[in-house]
């Protein structure tokens, strides 16, 4: 007899806990929901915390805020001199508004990975090797602003795109190894040469000085000497002057003329 008078009341307080149940919503800091009632949206996002919707008149669906980061699998590229490449990125993006990123695109984030691909060939298509290598702070910010206008309709923000590894065939691979080597070869034979004209300007302006004052020559030659004799070598090396030895050949000569020109004594 009991179980028959709480039955019937137990039956309603069951359904209104259910309903209740399913009214109450919460919602964390991250997380935004989209409320629709009888199949319209309701114009302002909700959240966070609790959330009281008309169910099963309204229907909430919910989106989180949080930066999605995305790595790009490696896309085919072909660049503008013909080399053929793969190339893999990472794309951080998030929902700046909810209602846009559920109403505007069925799945915004399969959205956003499609246009990243797309967007990735395209845009190093267009430029060099050279240019792929050297300029990628250049070419990871004209990425994120294409796909940022892509995905503002969406209420998606691509908030930083970055080319991740650029895999070279093995034959460019050489072939740029070969051109490096050429490089630091160049620069050595350029500073080797700059060098060399450095050091005959100092002799060019040393003659100069020397030529200016002959005495600094036999200076020069007395330091030599001092040099030669510190060293205990069994053969020594003796330098001479050019001016001595022009002397020297100036007195050969006008002694045999001298000696022609004095008069012989007579003999008894």
């Amino acid at each position: 007899m009991t179980s028959e008078v709480l039955l019937p009341i137990a039956i309603p307080i069951v359904i209104v806990l259910v309903w209740l149940f399913n009214c109450l919503n919460i919602l964390r800091e991250y997380e935004r929901a989209v409320v629709f009632r009888l199949g319209r949206v309701l114009k302002k996002d909700k959240g966070p915390g609790l959330v009281l919707i008309f169910w099963p008149i309204d229907k909430i669906v919910k989106v989180s805020l949080r930066v999605v980061t995305w790595d790009i699998p490696p896309q085919d590229v072909i660049t503008r001199d013909n080399v053929s490449l793969k190339v893999n990125a990472v794309v951080y993006f998030r929902v700046i508004s909810a209602t846009k990123a559920i109403i505007e695109v069925e799945n915004f984030r399969y959205a956003v990975e499609q246009a990243a691909q797309t967007s990735l060939r395209s845009v190093l298509g267009e430029v060099e090797l050279d240019d792929l290598l050297a300029q990628r702070e250049k070419l990871n910010a004209r990425l994120q602003t294409i796909l940022d206008e892509h995905t503002e309709a969406w209420g998606v923000k691509v908030t930083q795109v970055q080319v991740k590894q650029v895999d070279l065939p093995q034959e460019m691979q050489r072939a740029i190894a070969a051109q490096a080597e050429a490089e630091r070869e160049r620069r050595a034979k350029i500073i080797s040469a700059e060098g060399e004209f450095q050091a005959s300007e100092k002799l060019a302006q040393a003659a100069a000085v020397l030529n200016r004052e002959p005495v600094a020559i036999t200076l020069r030659y007395l330091q030599t000497l001092i040099e030669i004799g510190s060293e205990q070598n069994t053969t020594i090396v003796f330098p001479l002057p050019l001016d001595l030895l022009g002397g020297l050949g100036k007195l050969a000569t006008t002694a045999p003329s001298r000696s022609a020109g004095q008069p012989q004594a007579s003999g008894a």
